[in-house]
């Protein structure tokens, strides 16, 4: 088939980004005519923080067909690629920001016509995570021009059958991880460090995670990721009321991926004490790099972490919860056994499954 994907590609940053441009690769890989229909200009300037990769250095292998000529503020254009789009088989837009795609992706896919054609959505997201009713109106309005929607959940269906009566597949979303991690010697001594990785939002938790451990001693925690609008100053004010400071170290600022495999190596486990998810690319990473993951169970995370295998999973938005979880990972032999357990799997399997269904 000739297919186009519409969403973000290099250099814009991130696990979606990554997601597409993998993606792409696999569709071609199979016989497909692939082209990706990416970003000039994808957030409005009040987007709190820089959109794009460090140094423009790609974080997976550059897909050959690759437009950039989107942009959100550029009505024209979406009119003038939305009939580019005709030729093809099937477009598959890549859905996460309601507010910022919902008017553009409604006007490209009715811009196309009644014999336009078919219409996938990828759904990284339903609503965003501080959904407002705007998000909600231009959800249904998409989700409902479209003829089939994919996810990488079941909670995630579920929800999104409240928005649309279009057939909906939830899919396990296959590893896309930036680079080639190595696995770390699972025989190492506990450093009594965590870690958290990537963007941090309100929804990630991490204010619950420095509360559980101002709840148990000599455990350090590292922070490393993008911060969210103004949340460096508030994880800031309350490190230093918890008297935290000699334990906590924040490393504000998108993570290249020449760097990431550092700082797996300096920690015990990964934490993700999200408040609310949908499908995180994040435990695997962990995986890959041999550390267990310590997280709440919401979205993807109940699937991906066995509980008391390779991992640990205890209540969202409960501080008591996570802090008996450290404590449990920390007890003698735990953290070794959590380490040994964990399978390192082959994501191409995972792939081929996705993109039958993609291309079904």
């Amino acid at each position: 088939m000739k297919i186009a994907i519409v969403g973000p590609s290099h250099p814009y940053k991130g696990g979606i980004a990554q997601h597409t441009t993998r993606l792409a690769h696999h569709l071609s890989e199979v016989g497909n005519e692939v082209e990706i229909i990416s970003w000039r200009i994808q957030y409005p300037f009040f987007y709190p923080g820089v959109q794009t990769v460090p140094n423009n250095q790609p974080e997976q292998p550059l897909f050959k067909t690759n437009r950039r000529v989107l942009s959100w503020k550029n009505p024209l254009g979406w009119i003038v690629w939305a009939r580019y789009l005709r030729q093809f088989d099937k477009v598959i837009f890549v859905w996460w920001v309601p507010t910022i795609q919902g008017p553009i992706y409604y006007s490209m896919i009715k811009s196309m016509g009644k014999n336009r054609p078919e219409i996938e959505l990828i759904c990284h997201n339903i609503v965003s995570h501080s959904a407002s009713p705007l998000d909600q109106k231009f959800t249904k309005l998409v989700f409902n021009v479209a003829n089939k929607l994919v996810v990488h959940t079941p909670a995630m269906a579920e929800q999104a059958s409240s928005y649309t009566s279009k057939p909906i597949i939830a899919i396990k979303m296959p590893a896309h991880l930036p680079g080639k991690p190595s696995v770390q010697d699972s025989t190492s001594e506990l450093r009594k460090s965590l870690l958290f990785f990537g963007l941090v939002r309100h929804y990630k938790g991490v204010d619950i995670l420095i509360q559980a451990l101002a709840k148990i001693p000599d455990i350090k925690l590292v922070v490393a990721g993008e911060m969210w609008g103004s949340q460096l100053d508030k994880l800031r004010a309350q490190i230093k009321d918890l008297e935290l400071a000699d334990r906590i170290e924040l490393l504000p600022g998108y993570v290249a991926a020449q760097d990431i495999p550092k700082l797996f190596a300096e920690c015990d486990a990964l934490v993700m004490p999200y408040r609310s998810g949908t499908a995180s690319q994040t435990a695997e990473m962990a995986f890959a790099y041999g550390r267990p993951v310590i997280a709440t169970k919401v979205g993807s995370m109940m699937e991906q972490i066995r509980d008391k295998i390779d991992g640990l999973l205890c209540s969202a938005d409960d501080v008591d919860s996570l802090a008996e979880a450290i404590k449990y990972f920390y007890q003698p032999g735990v953290g070794k056994k959590l380490r040994d357990n964990i399978v390192h799997n082959d994501p191409e399997n995972d792939w081929q499954k996705y993109v039958a269904v993609l291309t079904k």
